[in-house]
């Protein structure tokens, strides 16, 4: 779709979003069907976000496209997950943890 965000776009709006946060509390990875990553850090003060690559509590194996449909509110997160367009290893209470902090931004 023409007006899908990039991972870039991505990386750059939760820098922008989670640099206001202290709730996270969690490490959360994102990775994505070509290999690159959002790494968002909500253990350090202040949280970091970046296309690094970390040791997460939660790590999210999705498409971009998941992501962009997520973003739109176009799927829910619950039923991403339980269809298989997210993948989820660690700590399901981090992942939820994320859906909250980024719920009132979308």
């Amino acid at each position: 779709m023409p007006d899908d965000l990039s991972v870039a776009d991505f990386t750059s709006g939760m820098q922008k979003l989670m640099s206001g946060h202290s709730q996270l509390d969690a490490r959360i990875k994102i990775v994505f069907e070509d290999g690159s990553v959002i790494f968002i850090d909500g253990k350090s003060i202040p949280h970091a976000v970046s296309n690094y690559d970390g040791e997460a509590d939660v790590t999210l194996w999705m498409s971009l496209r998941t992501l962009n449909r997520l973003y739109r509110r176009e799927l829910n997160p619950a039923t991403a997950a339980m269809t298989g367009k997210i993948r989820l290893e660690g700590n399901l209470l981090a992942a939820m943890k994320l859906e909250t902090v980024l719920r009132p931004f979308a």
